[in-house]
């Protein structure tokens, strides 16, 4: 959608309101009625920054070549024309013009006897309009076919299209390119549902350090959307991808089905979990749609050896309640295990300090300080701060104001 209406409570990402004239296929309504829609994230595998199809688009690289061609096409024009450094401008045999003056079509401008109109000293006569005023000729311009630029609606598909167009993308989708179902502009307590910059950060680490992570068994807190542990899965062996809440789950899973083209070479999987940070025990109800088996929960104690998080602090709540499962996870592990965090350092005027502050970003230092100074228990942790040097493998804005934190947990 090209224009967002926000309300008193919206919360909107900079990933999609930077992008405003992507063109958002809506897939679906969830089950809260929230739009849902569909974005392309292409992976730089060199680093090296380039230009991607636009998000939602269903081309896969085909938009991109065309592009480039067309802007070549257009840097030929550019060439040809005469310039400041004195080039000649040719027609579009590659001749020079010769100072013959052309019509609005390109040719020459003759007389009503078929010939070029020239004064008396037998030179060309130079074009006037009827008030006697100089008309100066152009070259006409190559008309290049429009990018859709116009309003752009969201389009709910029949099931049956919908599943019939997944069938045709997972045959066609490009292995550099990941499928995200989102949703925009949404409440608070709904902001997992949105894509945010920390998750591309996390991802940049994974992607730039694969053998950091390789056959690693990998726990992800607030997975949101799933997008860093579908990343995380390309060379991971297995990555557990957890949060609360049936229609966010749902969604996480859906982009583990989407994404199986990136996966499935490197063998990783991703299992999408319910794993509530205000409960101190694993959902194993046998029951629900998202449980732990006891399997699962013996090989997240016994092999588990990362954690990541990306970008969930923004509530003094919840972060508490991240760094208490956090500290009672890393207890119960039998390996020693790294965590990286990433947070990105949102800024607000607030009339209670009467100046620009960082309460959440506060708040989550304040607690990694704290982690670190702990002393009880059976394990001792380690705080460092990322620099975030590696490339950048996915197009995004990388601020300032994003961190990587790594907490290293080691028993005692």
């Amino acid at each position: 959608m090209d224009q967002i209406t926000f309300h008193y409570d919206t919360v909107l990402s900079d990933v999609h309101l930077l992008l405003p004239n992507s063109r958002h296929l809506m897939a679906r309504l969830n089950r809260v009625g929230q739009p849902v829609f569909i974005s392309r994230f292409r992976i730089l595998w060199d680093g090296t920054k380039q230009r991607t199809c636009d998000l939602g688009s269903p081309c896969g690289g085909e938009e991109l070549d065309r592009d480039t061609q067309e802007e070549s096409g257009r840097g030929d024009a550019r060439g040809s024309e005469t310039g400041a450094d004195g080039g000649v401008d040719r027609d579009e045999d590659g001749g020079a013009d010769g100072g013959v003056i052309r019509d609005e079509d390109g040719g020459v401008d003759r007389d009503e006897d078929g010939g070029v109109d020239r004064d008396e000293d037998g030179g060309v006569e130079p074009p006037l309009d009827e008030d006697g005023d100089l008309e100066v000729p152009r070259r006409p311009r190559q008309r290049l076919p429009e990018r859709d630029r116009d309003m752009v609606y969201p389009i709910i598909l029949s099931q049956a299209r919908r599943d019939e167009e997944e069938e045709d993308e997972e045959e066609e989708c490009p292995r550099d390119v990941i499928r995200i179902e989102h949703t925009m502009a949404t409440p608070l307590e709904d902001v997992g549902k949105q894509v945010w910059r920390g998750a591309f950060l996390l991802a940049d680490l994974i992607l730039s350090q694969p053998t950091t992570f390789r056959g690693a068994t990998v726990l992800e807190l607030g997975a949101g959307t799933g997008l860093t542990s579908v990343v995380m899965a390309t060379v991971a062996k297995t990555v557990y991808c957890t949060d609360v809440g049936e229609d966010l789950l749902s969604m996480c899973q859906k982009n583990v089905t989407l994404n199986r083209h990136l996966m499935e070479p490197a063998g990783g999987k991703v299992r999408v979990r319910l794993l509530d940070w205000l409960r101190h025990d694993l959902c194993t109800d046998a029951d629900a749609e998202f449980g732990w088996t006891e399997d699962e929960v013996a090989d997240l104690h016994d092999n588990t050896t990362i954690i990541i998080a990306a970008d969930v602090c923004y509530d003094d709540d919840l972060t508490d309640a991240l760094f208490r499962t956090l500290y009672r996870i890393c207890n119960n592990l039998r390996l020693p295990c790294t965590t990286y965090l990433s947070i990105e350092k949102r800024l607000n005027f607030t009339l209670r300090h009467m100046d620009i502050s960082c309460e959440a970003y506060d708040h989550f230092r304040h607690c990694l300080c704290e982690m670190q100074e702990l002393r009880e228990g059976r394990t001792c942790f380690t705080v460092e701060q990322v620099t975030p040097s590696f490339p950048q493998c996915l197009l995004y804005e990388r601020i300032e104001q994003l961190e990587l934190w790594k907490v290293t947990a080691v028993p005692v």
